[in-house]
């Protein structure tokens, strides 16, 4: 019985560990206002800078957005405990008048996924 007993909280233990490793993904920000754009700006960028609070490695395999205006680029590698990455988002605001307002969803091996967004107002006119 003392065996049975001891192998259980062996488990667990091991089980507890294998829990606490885990990566947390933790953001500078999570919006980027572009302000006013003219439409001739062509295409913005943003960065969004990220560090691996965690204590395993962190993976993002997608990063995805609502829209073909926006194009999301990101660090593909995994990045280690207190690593830093980016991911930088790019709008084409070309004879695209009106609101911006961009959600970016990153999905990684950190729990939930995360939503950035983009906001800004893109005019008729010069740069």
């Amino acid at each position: 019985m003392k065996k049975i007993i001891a192998l259980t909280l062996l488990i667990a233990g091991f089980a507890s560990l294998a829990t606490a490793q885990k990566p947390v993904i933790t953001f500078e920000k999570k919006t980027h206002d572009f302000g006013t754009v003219p439409s001739t700006a062509g295409k913005i960028s943003c960065v969004f800078e990220f560090t691996n609070t965690g204590n395993a490695d962190l993976i993002i395999p997608n990063v995805s957005a609502t829209c073909g205006c926006t194009v999301p680029e990101w660090t593909k590698t995994p990045i280690a405990p207190n690593g830093k990455g980016s991911i930088t988002v790019t709008y084409d605001a070309t004879n695209r008048p009106g609101r911006i307002d961009k959600d970016i969803t990153v999905s990684s091996n950190a729990g939930p996924n995360e939503v950035l967004k983009i906001t800004g107002e893109v005019t008729l006119g010069e740069k």
